[in-house]
């Protein structure tokens, strides 16, 4: 099985998300022991933000770290126990609400595919880019 980053580099539907994680410097992180989980916004998904945003972000590496951390969980969590949660703390510090009763949400985030899974974690896909408050 391959990591994180290498199963969303061979999605083909992540190229915004890897560019960004490469941006970041955590392309180690993310290849490293975890376990994580990933909320993993498709291209889509960061192509829905204001113009702009994306390229603001790419030259705002704290920023950009802020937002790529806020996706990131510790540990494996999979769709069953997400399903048992309303939150989950981030790498970044603060929480998402998660939302199992229609689907899965995850802030205003619909999960599209769960249980990805990698040799070192879990990946979610979902259908909007996540931003902290």
């Amino acid at each position: 099985m391959a990591d994180i980053v290498d199963t969303a580099v061979s999605a083909g539907s992540f190229n915004t998300l890897v560019a960004a994680v490469k941006a970041a410097g955590l392309v180690d992180t993310l290849k490293g022991k975890g376990p994580f989980t990933v909320f993993a916004p498709t291209d889509d998904a960061f192509a829905k933000l204001p113009e702009g945003t994306v390229d603001g972000l790419l030259k705002d590496i704290p920023q950009l770290k802020k937002i790529l951390t806020y996706h990131v969980v510790s540990g494996k969590v999979m769709a069953a126990d997400v399903v048992k949660l309303n939150s989950a703390k981030t790498v970044e510090g603060s929480e998402v609400k998660i939302d199992a009763s229609n689907g899965v949400k995850v802030n205003d985030a619909t999960v599209s595919q769960a249980d990805v899974e990698t040799d070192n974690g879990v990946i979610h896909i979902i259908d909007t880019v996540l931003l902290p408050s």
